[in-house]
Order: structure tokens, then sequence, then C-alpha cells
């Protein structure tokens, strides 16, 4: 019997050898021959096989058929048919890649020193400083004199089981990206077109022969790809075969000595496979610089994932002469810094420290727990839609998942997810929360998210139609399915389950009722569950404001909804341009609700969050905390920068602000609390002693703006670096901003400066300024927005006038910290 289906690939780096991997697993459980062929190219491939699967060199949307021939042709096709439409698309994930098209300014610190620059292009970020080392390469042909004998089936054998078992050791042992390339490198080794393609060399050829003869036609097969990406395979399969070829002729190495780092190094490479890589001592490894590869190469991907700034485009030749001599690679610009003078490595040392100091002060409020300035301690979760959005919520800070929308799991599909895939989605989720929170949301599906194996019917007003909790008697079983999923990954973590569209009594009960008969079955069954597990409901409708305190005696914690809460309340479709308008969640109206609810869940010792978009709004920030929220939830990329914020929120502030919103009359009066509140929080004093630095140990001018420039950054104040020196560095084109006496005010008017700022130096040793201005040891660097008007000439020109007088200028020299030189200036120029 003959089946087949037809689809379109969606994987944005097309059928490569991680998707390949997955698929040919999937395609392995049945007898029936399986073929899948490319249209665009007409190219057709067992699909049982990793390599035959690549060689059809499939690419993003092109459109393919899966033929099935056998005895279970029809049951495999259907199957198939399911694995393609709801999982093969997950099975790989557009790369992260370091934009190139960007403009890269070159600062003129940096310049202003005749550094010997090499450019390439940017693959994976960082500075790195090292010894430049060449890696020596393993030629395969080196094995091509081998012999043949009689036992080289046996030695074949022996090579692909020795190294199948040290792929193992790394997948067993390997980070997260480590295992997905050894396990598309083992899919190779165990491929049947590679085996079958090498033993059937075996008979005339010695092992080391078949290995090379099947290498090159794979290589060559995919060096003809339209995608480079899976060019960029090529790298792959050599890897493969010198690991076989090593393994099978050990002798043939033996009088190579072993590449190993001897001290921090920068690696160049025409070619680094994925194992070279990952022998490599990455305590040693300071950066990459590799001839060929492009962003989506195995060894970029390891790169980025171990943090190792990476450039390619950069042939060994160029740089020879620097070869075993220290370099400097700066992956944000683009620089491979060859033969670097005292002042260029005093830039790239400089750089360095301005980049690590940044990287820990994210780090900082990304991991610390979020907590007001008075000490008040509020969590900040993250939302969302799927399970492979969880790790990288958690590495931007997440304390726990707020919002687990599981909807998404249920759409774009021809039938719902079964009970085992739903169970793996919730412990990927809890597993990567590593003990904290979870809170599952069971599927907000109908209505305005229509399914269409569900058949629901066609409705007028979705938003207030047959929806969420209302479907669920109808789909029990689905309903059902869902919760024994939820609990019986409960016992991998802390999850929390939570009820959307919520709106009665009788409503949250019969859920109570239906989660104690999946437990009954799972206690039955023997199957493990948290029998402790939270039930939660979404406050969205308003009917729930009014009877909390009932709804506190049947529930463990409340989560807001502040999109469709405030929709409802206001009786205004957000969606509905005519009446948007209206829309809005500063409502004194909305804000007596939320008062109400937190006040009454409070009282009777319940927990209550907000999930809602309002959550990550800066301005209203202040409000939330305020009104005594236990958490509130967002996307991820928001999370570190809402935990730094609110290190400069007074708690009590807050809670008085919110009391003076609710007694607000309209929206309007709202909004101006909140800006003055906002304008008062967010614009930053001109002169902090994070902004001042004594005894500095700045070399010279350059370095100097470099260094003050680069603090700005780190303070929050600017997010142009590059574009915020060179504003300087015009300025003093236009003539030396030394004074005398020791005294320079480099100054600008810049858009790219969004809070004015006065940096200081106390340098520890003179430094040249200009020639016509003598040696300087004391900077005072004025950084101003246009937003200012003349403020900065205003503040130049006061400074100029006191520096006049020894006086002033021998107590700032005398100051003894930071704070002592702000007060006399304060003082003196009146700031």
């Amino acid at each position: 019997m003959t089946h087949q289906f037809q689809f379109q690939c969606v994987l944005p780096n097309g059928i490569h050898a991680r998707p390949a991997n997955h698929l040919e697993q999937q395609c392995r459980q049945f007898e029936c021959q399986i073929t899948l062929t490319n249209h665009r190219t007409n190219n057709s491939g067992d699909a049982k096989s990793v390599l035959a699967l690549v060689g059809t060199d499939t690419l993003l949307n092109d459109n393919c058929t899966l033929h099935f021939e056998g005895a279970d042709s029809e049951q495999a096709c259907q199957a198939l048919q399911t694995y393609i439409e709801q999982q093969f698309p997950h099975c790989d994930e557009a790369l992260e890649t370091l934009s190139d098209d960007s403009e890269i300014v070159l600062p003129q610190s940096l310049l202003r020193h005749q550094p010997q620059l090499i450019t390439g292009k940017r693959l994976a970020p960082g500075i790195g400083h090292g010894v430049l080392t060449a890696m020596s390469q393993i030629d395969p042909q080196q094995f091509a004199t081998a012999a043949h004998d009689d036992n080289e089936a046996q030695r074949f054998e022996q090579a692909r089981v020795q190294v199948s078992a040290n792929l193992n050791h790394t997948i067993a042992n390997g980070s997260h990206h480590e295992q997905e390339i050894t396990s598309a490198h083992l899919a190779i080794i165990n491929d049947s077109s590679f085996i079958d393609g090498v033993t059937t060399l075996l008979t005339t050829h010695s092992t080391a022969n078949a290995i090379l003869a099947v290498m090159e036609k794979l290589c060559h097969q995919l060096e003809q790809s339209a995608s480079s990406y899976l060019r960029e395979r090529v790298l792959d399969i050599k890897d493969v075969s010198i690991q076989l070829l090593t393994a099978a002729y050990p002798n043939v190495l033996d009088n190579q000595a072993a590449f190993s780092l001897q001290q921090p190094s920068i690696v160049i490479a025409n070619d680094l496979t994925p194992s070279q890589f990952l022998g490599l001592d990455k305590a040693l490894l300071q950066g990459l610089v590799l001839t060929h590869a492009g962003s989506t190469s195995h060894t970029v991907i390891l790169a980025r994932a171990f943090n190792i700034p990476t450039l390619s485009g950069i042939e060994i030749k160029e740089c020879a002469a620097a070869l075993d001599h220290h370099v400097y690679l700066d992956a944000q610009l683009g620089v491979l810094a060859i033969e670097p003078s005292i002042e260029v490595s005093g830039y790239f040392n400089r750089a360095i420290i301005l980049a690590n100091t940044l990287k820990e002060q994210q780090s900082l409020y990304a991991h610390q727990q979020a907590t007001t300035k008075d000490g008040h301690t509020i969590e900040v979760a993250a939302n969302i839609a799927c399970s492979v959005e969880a790790d990288n919520a958690f590495a931007q800070g997440a304390e726990g998942i707020g919002l687990f929308r599981t909807e998404m799991l249920f759409m774009d599909r021809h039938q719902a997810p079964d009970e085992e895939e739903q169970f793996n989605h919730y412990c990927e989720v809890l597993t990567a929360a590593n003990g904290k929170p979870v809170i599952i949301r069971t599927m907000d599906i109908g209505g305005d998210k229509p399914i269409d194996y569900l058949a629901l019917p066609h409705e007028n007003n979705p938003f207030l139609g047959y929806r969420a909790v209302r479907i669920y008697p109808q789909f029990l079983a689905l309903f059902h399915t869902q919760l024994t999923a939820i609990l019986r990954a409960s016992v991998h973590g802390k999850a929390k389950i939570m009820i959307p569209m919520i709106q009665s009594i009788e409503e949250i009960r019969w859920v109570k009722q239906q989660l104690e008969i999946v437990k009954q079955q799972l206690t039955v069954q023997n199957i493990a569950f948290d029998a402790d597990l939270q039930l939660g409901i979404m406050v969205e409708i308003p009917s729930v404001a009014f009877i909390v305190d009932l709804f506190c005696k049947e529930v463990d914690f409340f989560s807001i909804g502040s999109n469709d809460m405030t929709q409802y309340l206001l009786a205004v479709d957000r969606d509905n341009a005519s009446v948007s308008k209206l829309y809005n969640s500063l409502a004194p109206a909305f804000l007596r609700l939320l008062k109400q609810v937190v006040t009454t869940a409070h009282t009777h010792g319940k927990w209550v969050g907000l999930c809602g978009e309002l959550g990550a709004d800066s301005k209203v920030l202040p409000l939330l905390v305020g009104a005594g929220l236990d958490e509130i939830s967002m996307s991820a990329p928001k999370i570190a920068a809402t935990k730094a914020q609110l290190t400069e929120i007074n708690f009590a502030d807050s809670q008085t602000l919110f009391a003076e919103a609710c007694e607000c009359a309209t929206i309007e009066e709202v909004e101006a609390l909140l800006e003055q509140r906002h304008a008062q929080a967010q614009v930053k004093p001109i002169l902090v002693q994070q902004c001042v630095f004594k005894a500095a140990d700045f070399a010279n001018k350059e370095e100097v703006i470099q260094a003050l420039v680069g603090n700005l950054g780190i303070q929050g104040r600017t997010d142009e670096v590059y574009k915020l020196e060179e504003d300087v560095w015009a300025r003093e084109a236009v003539f030396s901003t030394g004074l005398g006496h020791g005294f320079a005010i480099p100054h600008t008017k810049s858009d790219h400066i969004r809070h004015s700022s006065i940096s200081i130096a106390h340098l520890d040793k003179p430094i040249d300024w200009m020639s016509d201005s003598g040696e300087v040891d004391f900077v005072i660097m004025l950084t101003l927005n246009k937003d200012q008007g003349d403020q900065h000439m205003r503040i130049f020109a006061g400074l100029a006038r006191k520096l006049i007088h020894e006086s002033f200028r021998d107590s700032l020299r005398q100051a003894e910290s930071p704070e002592a030189i702000i007060a006399i200036i304060t003082e003196q120029i009146g700031l």
C-alpha cells in the first residue's frame, strides 16, 4: 500500500542535521519505506537516513512530499503528518546572529593611537586578549596510505562504537548546545547511508579510504546546496570522519603533538570543527578568528554558548607576522588589533574593564531579588507562550513564570495535543524553573481564539462568549487530559494551576470537582503528583471583584489580567478602532477595583499577582507597587530593567501615590499624577558619586574620554557610547578644552545622552592634553542633552570663572572623596 502527503518546510534553516535527526527518529518507528521529495530541487531521499534527508537540500518554504510504501504505510502517514504539523516546526530555531549591517563607529579614542587593525565579520560578541595561536589542522588525507586487509569491517565497527561512546558521553554531560550539536554528529555516524556507503567499499578499500570516499561524496553533495547553512554542514561531515579515522588508526597521529593551549590565546584557524572547539581549554580560549565560518556554523553556535568572541573572514596570511604575539579581538567593533602599542593596549584593556563592569551590573539586577529602595519585595516573573521560552526567561532574571499560556499548544494544528505531549512541555518549564513557581493557565481557547478541530460556533462578540472555562464541560475529556498532564508534571517542580474566565463560585466549585476526579484516577493508577498543588483563578471579569472574599474560601491565589479586566470593566473592545481610545487601565474605576481585589485577598491571607501588559509599563510600576501586589509578570526582556527600576522606588511613597490616584476623578488626572512622579524619578542628578573618579589611572587624553563616556553607558545615562564619544571629540576638534592650571573641561551638547551628566576624573599622574594646554591632572566632562537649552554653556562658564581662583582649584585637588568633590562643585556652581 502507498500513501503520501505534502507539506511546506517551515524550519528557518531548512532540514539540516539536527531536524533531520528528529525526523529520522520518527520515521524509524515504522517498517514501511518512507521517502522525502523536495519539489524545488527534485531531490529525493530516504527519510530514515539523516544524510539522505540533508541531501534533499530542503530549505525554508520548500514544498515537499513524504511518500509511504509498505504494510504500515497508512499508520505511518497519519503519524508523520501529525508530527510534521505539530512538532517538527519546533525542533529547530532561528539562530541568534550578531548583525553586521549596523554602522560601526570606530572610536577616536582608539583611532588616534593609529592602531593596526584587520577587519572581520562579527559572529559572537565580546572582547578578548591573548597570544595569536594558529590551530594545527588534521589533514584527513594523511590516513589515505592505509593498506587494505581482512579486518576492515571489524576495524570500522570498532571505530564507530568508540566514537559513539565518546559522543554519548558529551551528550550526557554537556550543555544544551553541546547536546544538540553532538546528537547531530552521533546521528551521522549511525546513519544508514553513511554506514552502508562505507561498508560497501570495505571489500576493496581500507577503512580509511572508504571513509574518505564517503566523506568526499557527502561534502560535494552539501557544497552544491543553495543554502549557506547547509554548505556549512560540510565541516560536520569532516569532523565526524576525522574522529572515525583517528579512532580506526590511532598510530597515525602518534608523532603529532596534540594541539593544546598553554596560555590565554586568540585561536585562528581556516576550519575549526565542533569537536576541536570542545577540546580547547575554555579558560584559556579568549577569542576565535575563523577564516571561512558563517554565523550558522556549529562551531560559532558553540562559541556564542561559551561567550567566546568570534570573527570570521580573516586569512591567516593577513596576520602571519602577529602569530605567537599578543593581539586583541574586539567582536563588537569587528576588528583584530595586531602589534598593539602601549596606547592601543591601554584602549583595549580599558574596553575590557568597561565591558566586564557592565556585564556584572546587568547580571546583578537580573539575578537579585526584586526589592524596592526601602526593602519591600515584589516578585517579578515572566509570561511565556511555549516551553522553549522558559530557559531564556530564567536567564534574564525571572523569579517564576507568572503566566504560561497553554492555549498556544492547542492552536494552529488539526488535533489537540495528547497527554504525553503536554506533560513533556510542562516538565520542560518546571525543570528550567529549578524550584521557582510556575503558574500554568489552563487552555483559554474558544471565543477570540477559535480552534478548528473543536468546531465551536461563530460568535458576534467572542470576548464575552463561549470560551475558556465555559467550554470545559462540553470538552470534558480535553480538560481532564490537561489536568492529568499538569498533575503528573507537578512532581518535577513548583507548579500551580490557574483557571481563566471564572465569573462565579459555581464555576470554580465545578473545576475543583473535576480536579478531584483526576487526582483520584491518578491515585488509583499509582501515578505520583503534588497533593498540595495550588489552584488559582484569573481575575478578569468584574463580578469576581465583588465576591473576592467568597473566592478566598475556594482558591489559593489570584492573578489579575489587566487587559481583559479593563475592557470588561469599561465595556470597551480594545481592538475596535472606534472606541479603543476609551480603553485605559488608568481609569479610576479600574484602580479602585484593583484596590478592592488586593485589599480583600490580603485580608484573607491570599496572594495576588498581575499578569497583563500593564506590569511592564515603567511609568505605571510605582502605582502597581503601591497597590500592594505580591507579583507582576511580563515579557522576559523587560525583567532586568524592571528590577533595576524597583531599586529606585520607595514603597511607602508608592502607597501614597496609589492612594492619591484612587482619589482622582479622571484618567487625565491619574496620568498627570504619574507623569509628575515619573519625571521626578527618571531625571537623574547631573552630578553623582558613580561618575567621579579619584586617583584615576588613565594614561592619556584618549583613555580619559573613553573611560568617562564608557562609564555613562554603564550608569544607564547613554545608550550610544560610541556616538556620544564622537560628539565629545567633535567639540575637541574645534579647539582644546584645556583651561590651564592642570584643568580641562571637555564638553558636548548631544542627542546621545539620556541624562545630562558631569563626569570627573582626578588623575594620579598628569597627562598631556594638548600642546597649547600643558599637562592636565583634573578633568571635568560635561555631557548635556539638547533639551537642556544653554545649560552646558552656563555650567562651563561657571566652572571657568571659578577655576581662575587657585583656592577653588586646590580645594578640588585636596578633596578626599567623590562626595567631597561633588559638595564643592555643587556649592560653588549652584547646581
